[in-house]
């Protein structure tokens, strides 16, 4: 891993402000739900480098021996690191956030203000809309400064 503690949190923050956009311009103007799957992947990425952040900070230090390729195994990592209700919080956020995005979808009142994105999860539905996600983008934020926060050097 060639990437620094601050390198990737900077790249997380390039991924939140591709999101303000795409919120704020894009969506403005291209009401899609292709839109929302690309705010999705950016919101992922972001939690991605995030916790790559921090998981390479800590095996800077020599607390972890390796930093896991594999998402769900940084999750556990992460968990398992800090027994902090938050961590835990942003953890099952971000894994929700992949299983919402991995889900197929059905589109609804595209290229209207109420444009509709509406997930069938194995144990709820899911409706995603111009508002909520802007809920999933804040969420993210707060969550990616929390982790900067909480685990800075």
């Amino acid at each position: 891993m060639n990437e620094s503690f601050e390198e990737l949190f900077e790249n997380a923050n390039d991924e939140l402000k591709r999101v303000d956009h795409l919120i704020y311009v894009s969506l403005k103007y291209t009401r899609t739900c292709d839109i929302f799957k690309n705010i999705f992947e950016r919101l992922i990425s972001a939690l991605d480098f995030s916790f790559l952040a921090v998981l390479q900070l800590l095996h800077d230090q020599g607390k972890v021996m390796e930093v896991p390729g594999q998402p769900g195994s940084k999750c556990n990592l992460l968990k398992e690191y800090y027994t902090d209700e938050k961590v835990a919080g942003i953890v099952d956020f971000y894994l929700k956030m992949r299983q919402i995005n991995r889900t197929d979808f059905s589109r609804d009142r595209e290229y209207r203000r109420h444009v509709t994105m509406t997930i069938a999860l194995p144990d709820e539905t899911i409706t995603i809309t111009i508002d909520n996600i802007t809920d999933y983008f804040r969420t993210t934020k707060e969550s990616v400064e929390y982790l900067k926060t909480v685990v800075a050097p």
